[in-house]
């Protein structure tokens, strides 16, 4: 992520005591993303990853920590929050949010194969069905109701053909939010993030998942399109590759079965996954936040993708 909060090791030093990670040997900023301040640090019992939270507050932070705490004793390959000395994963460092947890194995796998999609269709279906008792309930804070704020914010950086193309999708979108075959779709907690830079591999063994800042409980099938708008495409064109996202959606399929309501959806809300994301790209880029190392990405991304999306013929979820 963004660094927009900088720790040095000295600061480390002081905050570090409250926890059983004996005493820290180094810190070096995480330069992707764009939302929250986070670091690699290296302590006498291993390394770990320091998050401070930029834009959510202390009353929300707890439904994603102990999200991760509850898919990590399910299982589920996802980073644990570390406690305290007195049991607490949530602090505050600089006067604002922050917490440790575990660092995952591996790298990043940036140019996936149907075996590495399928492994995360896999993954993705078992922490769905994980995360069904989890007890704490929190929407998604990037869902419809913040599409429907920021798309008067973004339509004047628009040319005419773009702010076309976003008002007729986001009536699209309130329609098909407000039908019957919406409100029968099954849901929970969701990552709603699930980008290749958010999945870690060792060769083509999955070690985890992670950042998890932007779950909240919707339907599983928007999470299955965020995941697939990204994991199963020609990044030049945003056209979908049909073998692995057949991969992707037998291997989630294995696990939990899809049903008639999600397949009649399946279009419209691969539509509403590439519009979230266009419509956040459209506002970080021109609005941006002062951040160190703040790289924003580039919004035509989503709305090709969106574009193809309309046009195209996609893969039948089975």
């Amino acid at each position: 992520m963004a660094v927009f909060t900088p720790v040095s090791l000295d600061d480390l030093t002081q905050w570090l005591p409250q926890f059983p990670l004996g005493k820290p040997l180094g810190i070096k900023g995480i330069s992707s993303g764009i939302e929250n301040s986070n670091f690699f640090i290296n302590t006498e019992t291993g390394e770990y990853v320091l998050t401070i939270f930029e834009q959510l507050g202390f009353e929300q932070l707890p439904f994603y920590l102990h999200l991760m705490r509850h898919l990590a004793e399910r299982g589920v390959l996802v980073p644990a929050p570390v406690a305290d000395r007195k049991g607490e994963i949530l602090h505050s460092l600089h006067g604002k949010p922050a917490c440790i947890v575990t660092k995952l194995e591996g790298t990043s796998q940036m140019a996936p194969r149907p075996v590495h999609c399928a492994a995360v269709g896999d993954m993705l279906a078992k922490m769905h069905l994980a995360a069904q008792d989890f007890g704490i309930r929190q929407p998604n804070l990037r869902g419809i109701d913040w599409w429907k704020t920021t798309t008067p914010v973004v339509l004047p950086y628009l040319p005419e053909d773009g702010q076309r193309l976003l008002r007729a999708e986001m009536q699209k979108q309130e329609a098909f939010a407000a039908s019957d075959t919406y409100r029968s779709l099954p849901g929970g907690p969701v990552h709603a993030d699930l980008f290749r830079n958010n999945v870690m591999f060792d060769g083509e063994r999955l070690t985890g998942f992670f950042d998890f800042y932007f779950a909240g409980c919707d339907t599983w099938l928007f999470d299955v399109a965020v995941t697939v708008n990204d994991w199963c495409i020609d990044l030049e064109s945003g056209e979908l590759d049909t073998v692995r996202t057949r991969a992707m959606l037998d291997a989630y399929h294995a696990v939990r079965p899809f049903n008639a309501a999600e397949k009649t959806a399946w279009q419209p809300m691969l539509r509403a996954g590439a519009l979230r994301f266009w419509l956040s790209r459209l506002y970080d880029f021109h609005l941006p936040r002062e951040a160190e190392m703040l790289t924003p990405h580039d919004p035509g991304h989503f709305e090709r993708i969106l574009r193809r999306r309309i046009d195209n013929q996609i893969p039948e979820l089975y």
